[in-house]
């Protein structure tokens, strides 16, 4: 246990090295480097002192571009999570996989790859729209930082007030005890994100137990039918997983719940 713990702090260590020379010569990549050091005179006692982060032409320096890259590295899961469609096409496809029997075939490594990538297929229209608005606009000096922020906001919110019942958003409004708001623009983030995971949450369920009835009435046909036969002692999973398999292989299985989960949002489902 002391060796992983030493190993550990070692690997965290590197990466603090890394992480520093990273943006240190990304700052020193941003600098002249042909141009002469002139001397910075004293400020005086009354004179304000001002950052700039400002690059060329007013487009934001190279290494706070590389700053803010690294902050969304770091919280991108939790806005996949709760910003995304991901949640939902997770647990519906582990659902599938739960109904047929399987315990860890697909791997979570496959159904979470899948889901990542039908997240960003049925993301890509918001994605665009934040690109266009925000990240680009930023990136060229036309926006701050705060508008862009504020810009890309409007897409992800959109989508979000799209998928989300009014019934959640109330829940959540009256747990903070805030005023009921006049319009669905005028709910607060905080209040928003999980209100939206919660109708996500709901839908998956749904989804999940429509998936279910199917299996079950095999898993039930087949446990009746070896008890009429007297074969109590054999479990009835190893005669109902081939049936269940056959069934869903002939009807397409995984093609019908990727189209219901697309359709969802899309509105072809």
């Amino acid at each position: 246990m002391s060796t992983a713990r030493r190993g550990l702090r070692r690997l965290l260590v590197v990466v603090a090295l890394a992480g520093t020379l990273l943006v240190t010569g990304a700052v020193a990549a941003s600098a002249d480097p042909t141009a002469p050091a002139t001397p910075t005179p004293p400020a005086a006692p009354g004179d304000s002192v001002s950052v700039s982060v400002n690059g060329v032409n007013g487009t934001p320096s190279t290494s706070v571009v590389v700053l803010i890259a690294i902050t969304l590295l770091s919280v991108a899961p939790a806005l996949i999570l709760m910003m995304t469609s991901f949640t939902k096409i997770f647990v519906v496809l582990a659902f599938t996989r739960n109904a047929l029997g399987l315990q860890g075939v697909p791997p979570n490594q496959v159904l979470a790859g899948l889901a990542l990538f039908l997240s960003l297929f049925v993301m890509s229209p918001v994605l665009g729209d934040v690109n266009d608005d925000a990240v680009q606009p930023y990136l060229h000096g036309e926006k701050t930082f705060s508008q862009a922020v504020d810009a890309g906001s409007v897409p992800l919110r959109g989508f979000m007030e799209k998928h989300t019942r009014e019934q959640d958003l109330a829940l959540l409004t009256r747990a903070a005890d805030e005023p009921n708001p006049e319009t669905a623009d005028d709910v607060a983030m905080t209040t928003l994100i999980p209100a939206f995971l919660l109708s996500e949450l709901r839908s998956a369920f749904i989804m999940g137990f429509v998936i279910f009835v199917p299996f079950l009435v095999i898993d039930l046909v087949v446990s009746a039918s070896l008890m009429s036969m007297g074969m109590m002692m054999l479990p009835p999973v190893m005669i109902s997983l081939p049936f269940k398999l056959l069934l869903f292989v002939l009807v397409d299985g995984w093609g019908l719940v990727v189209t219901s989960l697309v359709g969802s949002y899309t509105g072809g489902g």
